[in-house]
């Protein structure tokens, strides 16, 4: 007689379905998914609706913001997503954090630059995170200034920001309709 052995089911931390942040207590449950907080449970709805999303018409309004100029200085593209990074402190308060901005790629090492400096000057004031996240953040940002990317295609980060832009749009749209 054969029996089957079935591992018995792991209990694991619940995480926000939209940024992947574990979820210790609370948090915001929307059918059979949980977010963090309101502000990702309403990016979450979007990106539902971004999911359904003709893919032809995703791609053609990314290749038009990618080939376009840019929304920052009107200069020519690519435009892409550059993420800098941002940390400042005060005694024992520490705040960092990731800025990401679509634009081309001169204004994006200016903000880089910019926050380097920033987080360089009032970085290290707190502890004892100021002093630990102050090093990350430089070196996140120094990296990211080094680091090459594609000059040829556009990444996968502005493919999201830009297809959750078309679904705010959509849902804006959807929205007017009734009133009208």
């Amino acid at each position: 007689m054969i029996q089957s052995q079935q591992k018995p089911k792991e209990k694991t931390m619940a995480s926000c379905s939209y940024c992947n942040t574990t979820i210790l207590f609370g948090g915001k449950r929307t059918g059979d998914l949980r977010f963090c907080n309101e502000k990702c449970a309403q990016k979450g709805a979007l990106a539902l609706v971004a999911n359904q999303l003709s893919p032809a018409d995703v791609a053609s309004y990314i290749y038009r913001v990618y080939q376009g100029s840019c929304p920052k200085c009107s200069g020519p593209g690519p435009v892409d997503v550059h993420t800098s990074y941002r940390v400042w402190s005060a005694l024992v308060m520490t705040s960092w954090s990731s800025r990401p901005l679509v634009a081309c790629k001169s204004c994006g090492t200016k903000q880089k630059l910019g926050d380097t400096a920033f987080s360089l000057f009032l970085g290290w004031w707190g502890f004892p995170w100021g002093i630990i996240m102050t090093p990350v953040q430089l070196g996140r940002n120094i990296f990211t200034l080094l680091k090459a990317s594609d000059p040829n295609a556009p990444s996968p980060a502005l493919e999201k920001i830009l297809r959750l832009h078309l679904a705010a749009q959509l849902v804006e749209h959807q929205h007017q309709e009734p009133a009208a």
